[in-house]
């Protein structure tokens, strides 16, 4: 009996884990992605996703259950597809285009009696209202009725090596009740739990209620400790006091600001439909993006205060940026808060360098001089930002070396350090 046949639309920080974990379930997995050298470098075993070490992409192309392709037509005889693409805001508005090209790509695909699933983050009603009308047109079928069709929103969070894809609840639902039968049997074979939902938009919704609910707790954070700042109050040991209460209180830490796809994108999908559909503000999020959103800019002038107190103007400064991702122990340089105060500080005329082991080169703002972090450039540097608090460095050395340090992490310690 041959194994059902995976399609996984995208094969980015959601999608390659995915499809590594069927072809470890047992299932023949093509992975349709249309940046033809992506798609190129996984076939030669090279991962980009750093939560997929070369040697489990290896074992999976070994496996011959793995097939990265640009070209739909691999996706032919499917019996599940899940579409993991982008979803960007343009212009404040959800782009959903992405989502639009993988439905009308992969329509002519679907057959009686497969399943399609939608995995990116969008606003509730998109798997009924725009993604089903793309896929029965092209196809012929209806759904519920000739082919299944559900929505499980995506909980990868890359750089976590305690919660990865297998042990974190999949949230599940279906058009109908046989959509979601099939839909829930699917993901019980990748991951340990499920939770069954009433209907897609319910769970188009969780994923909202998530990313909104740290937006809005980070955003606050982040208030008060420019405000704590101001009021001469150590903002971080009132945070790790607080944290001792064992209920009631759940604790979130300053930054620079947020990044990737779930919190500066995700909770503006909701407050976009709210005001389209409702004819209201979404306060709570406009506002939690507007904090969040002066991060980089509050850290570029507080940058530029402290340089001042030491007697060295920002322009014409050296600096060293410690991290440019936006997420610690990852490349991950979507929307990060670390490239804009990057930008802002070379706007304000100082000479950037940053150390970030992560990302690829070509992710790496223009004018930003790429360093290790060595004694060396530590002592060269009139001052050292933290932004990106990676593991991997070395903080007793920072301290030890730097002239002056700018910790948006709390992770450095000493006279010289000034913290977010």
């Amino acid at each position: 009996m041959n194994a059902e046949k995976l399609v996984v639309i995208g094969q980015g920080y959601v999608g390659l884990p995915l499809a590594m974990r069927a072809v470890e379930a047992g299932l023949d997995v093509v992975g349709l992605d249309v940046d033809a050298d992506r798609v190129k470098r996984l076939a030669s075993g090279e991962s980009f996703v750093e939560d997929i070490p070369a040697d489990r992409l290896g074992r999976a192309l070994a496996s011959g259950r793995y097939r990265p392709s640009t070209e739909y037509p691999d996706a032919e005889g499917f019996d599940i597809c899940v579409i993991t693409v982008p979803t960007p805001l343009r212009d404040g508005a959800p782009d959903l285009s992405y989502v639009e090209q993988a439905g009308t790509a992969v329509g002519p695909y679907v057959r009686q009696g497969c399943t399609v699933v939608l995995e990116s983050t969008t606003y509730p009603g998109t798997t009924e209202d725009l993604l089903r009308p793309l896929l029965e047109a092209a196809s012929g079928l209806r759904s519920p009725g000739d082919f299944h069709l559900g929505y499980s929103p995506e909980r990868i969070d890359p750089g976590n090596p305690t919660w990865r894809l297998e042990n974190t609840p999949k949230v599940v639902s279906g058009v109908d009740a046989a959509s979601l039968a099939r839909v829930d049997g699917f993901y019980r074979r990748l991951v340990e739990r499920t939770v069954p939902v009433d209907s897609t938009r319910v769970a188009e919704l969780t994923k909202l209620i998530e990313n909104t609910f740290r937006q809005v707790n980070i955003a606050l954070i982040n208030e008060l400790a420019m405000a704590s700042h101001q009021l001469g109050i150590d903002a971080w040991q009132a945070i790790e006091a607080a944290s001792s209460k064992p209920f009631g209180f759940m604790p979130f830490r300053p930054g620079p600001g947020v990044g990737g796809h779930c919190l500066p994108i995700d909770p503006c999908y909701l407050s976009w439909q709210v005001k389209r559909t409702l004819g209201r503000p979404f306060r709570f999020i406009e506002l939690a993006d507007d904090i969040n959103h002066q991060m980089p800019e509050h850290v570029a002038q507080r940058v530029m205060a402290g340089l001042n107190r030491i007697g060295r103007p920002v322009n014409g400064a050296r600096l060293l940026l410690l991290g440019l991702a936006y997420k610690k122990n990852t490349g991950d340089m979507r929307d990060s808060p670390a490239v804009d105060v990057a930008r802002r500080l070379q706007a304000l005329g100082a000479d950037v360098h940053a150390v970030e082991p992560y990302a690829e080169p070509q992710h790496i703002p223009g004018g930003v001089v790429v360093v290790d972090l060595t004694e060396r450039e530590i002592a060269a540097a009139d001052a050292v930002v933290l932004v990106t608090d990676h593991d991997s460095f070395d903080y007793d050395l920072v301290t030890r070396h730097a002239r002056y340090v700018f910790d948006t992490r709390d992770r450095c310690r000493g006279e010289m350090v000034e913290r977010l």
